[in-house]
Parts: C-alpha cells; sequence; structure tokens
C-alpha cells in the first residue's frame, strides 16, 4: 500500500493545491468571456440613448383641452368664466320679454328687473339695433343688465343680495380733437362743402350760424371762400362723430363774416362776432334750408296760372316736397290751416309789428294759438292751392304793410351783444380761437396777436 501511494505523488509534476488554484482561474476567465459584451454589442449599446426626466421642484400643472364642443360644454366653469358678459342685439319686433327668452332667463328674473328701479322704464323702449348686455351665473340667474343707449351712455341694473335690483348710469367721454375745412364756392356752399369733405350737418350749421346775415340762396358768389374749426369725437381710436363748430368764417364778395362759439357759465352757448355781437338775429334770411329761388318780390309779376299782372308780394322758394321750413323768428301761431288759394298755410305774429306768412306747405306742423322759436319746424314745403309745383310762397309784413323780405331785414333792430360784465369772460374765450382760426387760414397778422403764443 505504501509503494503504490508514493508512485502515486511522483507521477504529478505539480502539488495538488497549485492544481486546484490553477482550476479556479481558469473557471473565472472563462465566466468572463461570457459575461462580458463582444465588441460589437458595445458599439450598439453607445447608439442606445438613455432617457432620464427629472422633474422639476414645481412643474407647472397640464392643462389638457376637450377635443370636442360637447366636452368642453360639460367641463365645470369657473365663477370667472360664469360672469362673462353676453350681448343681445335688438331686432324688429323685440321687447325686453322675447331677450329674455332668448337668453332662457325667466319671467321671474323679468318681473324683479323692471319692478325694482323706476330707471327700468327705459327698457320699454327699445329700439332694433341696439345692445342688451346680460350677466347671469352658473345657475343662469341674472346678476346685471347693460342697456348701451349710446356709445357714450349706457344704463346698468345690478342684483343685490335680497334679489331686487339698483341702477346707475356709465357716462364715456370721447377724446376731442380740433378738425379744419376750408371751401371756396363754385357753386353753392352745400357742394362746396362737399368737396371740402364736411359732413352734410356740418354744412346745415354753418348755414344757420351765418343765416341771420347771409341769405345762402341770394348772396352767396362764385368765388366766396369759407372755413370751419370744429371738433371730432373720437373714443377708444375710432371716430365716432363730430362735435360742435368752435369758429368759422364767411367771405362773401369782399365782406368777412367771422362767428365764434361761446358758452356761458350755465352751459348755454351761442355764436357771435368778435366784438360780442351775436350771430342770431331777430329774423332769419331764409326761412327753409337753402336750395334755389323760383320768382322774387316783384309788384308787377304776371300769375303763372291766372296768367293776370298780380303783384307778388314775397318770395317763392323752390325746393323739394317735404323740405323743412322753419319758423323765421320767435312768435304766436295766429292762423293756420287751408284754402284753395294758399293751401296748407301758416301765418305767424312777431310782436307787434311783424307777421310772416307760409304759403302752399304739404304739411303743417303746428296750431294756431301755439308759440313757437326762431328755426323751429312748423311745416314741409309742397305745392298746395294755386301752385304749379313745390315751393314755399314767404311773405313779411310790417304794421300790415307787405316788405320784400330781403331788404327789410337789414333795417330790423341790431341782435343782441355780449353784457358787459360778461365781455371780459368772453375776449378770455374766444381768443385762442381767433389764433387757430388765424393759424389755419393762413392770416399771419391776426395769428401773431400775441408773440409766441401757442394755439390750443
Amino acid at each position: 500500500m505504501l509503494k503504490a501511494k508514493t508512485r502515486n505523488n511522483m507521477s504529478s509534476p505539480f502539488p495538488l493545491r497549485h492544481t486546484l488554484l490553477a482550476g479556479f482561474f481558469l473557471t473565472l476567465i472563462g465566466l468572463a468571456f461570457v459575461l462580458l459584451p463582444t465588441p460589437e454589442v458595445e458599439a450598439k449599446r453607445s447608439l442606445i440613448p438613455l432617457a432620464i426626466n427629472i422633474a422639476p421642484e414645481e412643474e407647472p400643472e397640464e392643462i389638457t383641452l376637450p377635443s370636442k364642443p360637447e366636452e368642453l360644454a360639460n367641463e365645470t366653469t369657473s365663477p370667472e368664466s360664469s360672469q362673462l358678459w353676453q350681448t343681445l342685439t335688438v331686432k324688429n319686433g323685440d321687447s325686453l320679454s322675447s331677450l329674455f327668452d332668448r337668453a332662457n332667463l325667466s319671467a321671474q328674473e323679468l318681473y324683479q328687473l323692471t319692478h325694482s328701479t323706476e330707471d327700468a322704464k327705459l327698457l320699454r323702449r327699445i329700439y332694433p339695433g341696439q345692445q342688451i348686455e346680460i350677466q347671469v351665473d352658473e345657475a343662469q340667474q341674472l346678476q346685471a343688465l347693460r342697456y348701451v343707449k349710446s356709445q357714450l351712455e349706457s344704463a346698468v341694473f345690478t342684483r343685490q343680495a335680497d334679489g331686487t335690483f339698483t341702477s346707475g348710469n356709465i357716462q364715456r367721454s370721447p377724446t376731442v380733437h380740433r378738425q379744419f375745412k376750408q371751401a371756396s364756392i363754385d357753386d353753392s356752399l352745400f357742394l362746396a362743402g362737399q368737396r371740402a369733405g364736411l359732413p352734410q350737418k356740418l354744412i346745415m350749421e354753418v348755414a344757420n350760424i351765418f343765416g341771420g346775415v347771409i341769405d345762402f340762396v341770394y348772396d352767396p358768389r362764385k368765388g366766396d371762400k369759407f372755413s370751419v374749426l370744429y371738433e371730432e369725437l373720437y373714443l377708444d381710436g375710432e371716430k365716432i362723430g363730430n362735435g360742435n363748430i368752435l369758429a368759422a368764417q364767411y367771405q362773401n364778395q369782399g365782406d368777412e363774416y367771422v362767428a365764434f362759439r361761446y358758452e356761458y357759465e350755465n352751459g348755454t352757448a351761442g355764436y357771435f362776432n368778435a366784438e360780442g355781437i351775436s350771430m342770431r338775429k331777430t329774423f332769419l334770411r331764409a326761412p327753409l334750408d337753402f336750395n334755389r329761388i323760383s320768382s322774387g318780390f316783384n309788384l308787377r309779376r304776371k300769375h303763372p296760372i291766372h296768367r293776370k299782372i298780380r303783384a307778388h308780394r314775397g318770395i317763392d322758394y323752390a325746393a323739394p316736397r317735404g323740405t323743412p321750413i322753419f319758423a323765421a323768428g320767435d312768435g304766436r301761431v295766429v292762423k293756420a290751416g287751408y284754402n284753395r288759394a294758399n293751401g296748407n298755410y301758416v301765418f305767424i305774429q312777431h310782436g307787434q309789428q311783424y307777421t310772416t306768412k307760409y304759403l302752399h306747405l304739404h304739411k303743417r306742423y303746428v296750431k294756431r294759438g301755439q308759440k313757437v322759436k326762431q328755426r323751429q319746424i312748423i311745416g314741409s314745403l309742397g305745392s298746395t292751392g294755386y301752385a304749379t309745383g313745390p315751393h314755399l310762397h314767404y311773405e313779411f309784413l310790417v304794421n300790415g304793410v307787405h316788405r320784400n323780405p330781403r331788404t327789410i331785414l337789414k333795417k330790423l333792430p341790431k341782435a343782441k351783444t355780449i353784457e358787459s360784465k360778461e365781455k371780459p369772460r368772453f375776449v378770455a374765450q374766444i381768443y385762442g380761437l381767433q389764433l387757430q382760426l388765424a393759424a389755419y387760414s393762413g392770416n399771419t397778422e391776426l395769428a401773431l396777436l400775441e408773440e409766441g403764443a401757442a394755439t390750443p
């Protein structure tokens, strides 16, 4: 036994423990080849990005909008979104009740609104084109209503805690810009104003301002010039209309007339020349907006219907049927009626001395005994009675005697003037207008009334 064991030990060149260690290391090397990636795998792995999402401490909340309208309608609205204003436009035949029906508001809401305040009476007089704005909550209960009277004025009705409504008024102020226009007359004041870009209303106001000193049917001549300094009104950057004429100038056959707007402390206003003499005279030079004269004052005129020589004791103003006819001055209607010769007529007494007559009217708008003011519309132009076409026959009597309306006005009492105690305020108020009108008109002499003066 001993000999055999000795033989086995001598047959191995290494000790047993060395053999075991070598086997262990060979096993580790084999595992390394199995577990470690090949170069191809490593290359592929380097091409795959590693995405790591690290959320910030306060990440904004993500909002997902519904993709369909019905999903949006089913979303719970916030208190702010439920208080938005809705606009309802009044249509033909609409009433406040029909507007409430359209907005799905109950009859009880309507009753509470209309019986809470006297101002709700305004809502009975709504017209097509106007707008009613309403504000409701999430329960479809009316919280406020805004009635837009105009671009500058609105009435607001607001619900209180007890269910009643209170009312208030919102007044907006437009931005005022001054504008200047100048024109030369080739045919008529109206056409010249249109060519200069003046609105029709302002052209007629120019005629009204100078209506006591110029007869715009007879007096204008080719080459006459006029200029206007007036206000333009803007709201939110858009023009919404025109304001007052501040100053106007008219040059007629060598004569120059200048008018300035003056506002008294009580808010009333009028137009005066630089000396403080009112442009408003006792009587208008013509009782209608100018057009053309068809027949003048003529005591030997041949009547167009009767073909006989008959005195024509007045002036005929031809114009379109329906043209408004004005009272030439303040007074009282002493006759208003109809007969075969005159057609529809109106006679007005002005004080003790003067009477004006208006014949062949299409319609009468005043009655006997009624007081009238200068430029008040008393009727419309027509062709009733003995008339060959639409025209106004106008007469002017002094102490019962017919006088030529065109010439008698020069002999009438003078216009009112600014009182002496008011004069300093008047001078101060129109001074800036004088400078600005002069600067625009190119009147350097007047513009330099005060060296270095700045125009408003």
